[in-house]
């Protein structure tokens, strides 16, 4: 596994342990289809939605907050990777949203940032 796939999926385990702490209940990782790619999809027990999150993680800021990486060709993919997860599991009449989480490394600690409704 690469470094930057590394990071990525420390992320990914971080950001699954901040929802879980926030009264998320986590139903899926890493869905894959032809048309996209959710790193984590979660139900919000509060609000009872449905949560598609894209996780982004950097340990510098070279390139810009982590959520700059969610440009409009991202989000065009993750919308219809959305499409199909809710397709293929046959979910209706249920409140959706598209969130980012934003998981910013440094020395020996992090930081998270939970930017809901993306779109």
């Amino acid at each position: 596994m690469y470094f930057k796939q590394l990071i990525g999926k420390y992320g990914e385990d971080l950001a699954c342990n901040y929802l879980k702490e926030n009264n998320y209940i986590i139903l899926d990782r890493n869905f894959y289809c032809h048309r996209g790619e959710i790193d984590i999809i979660a139900k919000d027990t509060i609000k009872n939605e449905l949560v598609f999150f894209e996780v982004k993680t950097r340990s510098n800021f070279k390139y810009g907050n982590p959520a700059d990486g969610v440009d409009k060709n991202k989000k065009s993919h993750l919308f219809k990777a959305c499409e199909y997860y809710l397709y293929k599991h046959n979910i209706h009449r249920l409140f959706i949203r598209v969130d980012v989480i934003e998981v910013f490394l440094k020395a020996n600690c992090y930081e998270i940032n939970h930017i809901k409704q993306i779109f």
